[in-house]
């Protein structure tokens, strides 16, 4: 292979949430929250982003957009900027959408935030499937709407979506958007073709918009193929499609993501009241990433495959009562551990205590999720090896 994904890349006194982050983040504490490990002995599978080196054609990008030694206010100008992203989009996905529709965000997080406000009357409702990332319910929260949840049907590690319900929930006209993840975190399903179309009429026909965020589209395994959302719908434009280069390629931390707006009044009310300012190192970060990146992806996507096989046949071997399936996508696990720890509510907090290990329990995930606990695996072999040894010894 023409990267080493083996490489142990140290990430302190990098401001990385990773390292510095993880007490006010997962426990909502100061620094001064102490544990019987150090904070240097703590291996570290909770945050999404990875410990591999961002790809070097990305590094070296920036370097060069350095050299041109000036760093001021910045928009997107450039048509290669669209090209490059829609190149990739149509390459990866057979998708591809209009110019005008692109605009972009610090991160899809900060997205939906925006996105909401002007979707949304004060009065109206949100739906999501859960278990569910957490920033959907926030960005809800913070929007001062009430949220609407649909379980996940979970057969055994295998999660489908509950159509009756979901049709049921929309059928309030109160509900008038559905924050979608596709593929879906933490469960990693790909949702299929069939499912993304009895899944989008039921919402379109109920004239419910959709933001389908789309972050882990890229990390799949290999036998796997995404399919956006949007290409399903092609005549409506009621689905709002987010996407960034953040997760796949580990540059999280450049704050640059694609909203892909068909609807012209949402589109307006965002450029009307976004402040849409650019950093020009994350412009050429990201065009690097969409034209240099795909051998980089190849060979990621291999080294988390193999990842997952690990993982599977480790809590196979020592943790028979875990119930875990690999993922279709993301390079997050999402293990059931119940039948070892039936009566822990506060997972994240358990394993740092008892195995030095940090980790997002299943209650950081909205609902339906109880006794799960959630792995990051993108990491080097020996570094996973021994968060999995940690965790089995502490269960076992």
């Amino acid at each position: 292979m023409k990267y080493d994904f083996d490489e142990i890349i140290d990430r302190k006194n990098t401001n990385a949430m990773s390292t510095d982050g993880f007490k006010e983040y997962i426990f909502k504490a100061s620094n001064d929250m102490t544990f019987p490990f150090k904070d240097d002995e703590f291996i570290r599978m909770w945050v999404a982003d990875m410990e591999f080196a961002t790809p070097p054609e990305i590094i070296q990008s920036v370097k060069d957009r350095l050299d041109k030694r000036t760093l001021g206010y910045t928009k997107v100008f450039d048509p290669d900027y669209y090209l490059s992203v829609v190149q990739w989009t149509q390459d990866h996905y057979d998708w591809s959408f209009q110019k005008e529709h692109l605009v972009t965000s610090p991160g899809i997080i900060p997205a939906l935030y925006e996105l909401i406000e002007y979707i949304c009357k004060p009065d109206e409702k949100v739906l999501i499937v859960t278990p569910s990332y957490a920033y959907f319910k926030h960005a809800v929260d913070f929007n001062h709407l009430e949220l609407v949840t649909s379980d996940l049907v979970n057969q055994q590690g295998y999660y489908t979506m509950d159509y009756d319900d979901i049709e049921l929930k929309v059928r309030d006209e109160k509900v008038s958007l559905c924050i979608f993840c596709n593929p879906h975190n933490p469960t990693g399903r790909v949702w299929t073709p069939e499912e993304l179309s009895k899944f989008g009429e039921i919402c379109l026909e109920n004239d419910v918009m959709i933001i389908s965020d789309e972050i882990h589209c890229d990390l799949l395994r290999n036998d796997m193929v995404h399919t956006p959302l949007a290409k399903i719908f092609p005549n409506t434009n009621k689905i709002i499609s987010c996407m960034a280069p953040s997760k796949t390629f580990n540059m999280a931390g450049m704050m640059l993501s694609n909203i892909i707006i068909p609807n012209d009044e949402v589109r307006a009310l965002w450029k009307a009241r976004h402040y849409s300012m650019e950093n020009p190192l994350s412009i050429a970060a990201t065009q690097a990433a969409y034209q240099h990146g795909d051998e980089w992806l190849r060979q990621l996507k291999t080294y988390l495959d193999e990842n997952f096989i690990f993982t599977q046949q480790y809590l196979a071997s020592h943790l028979p009562q875990a119930v875990f399936r690999i993922p279709e996508a993301t390079y997050l696990a999402w293990v059931d551990i119940s039948a070892y720890l039936p009566d822990e509510e506060n997972m994240s907090l358990y394993f740092a205590n008892n195995a030095g290990v940090l980790l997002e329990g299943g209650s950081m995930f909205v609902a339906n999720a109880d006794g799960y606990i959630r792995l990051n695996l993108a990491c080097p072999r020996a570094i996973l090896e021994e968060g999995l040894k940690r965790i089995c010894e502490v269960l076992q």
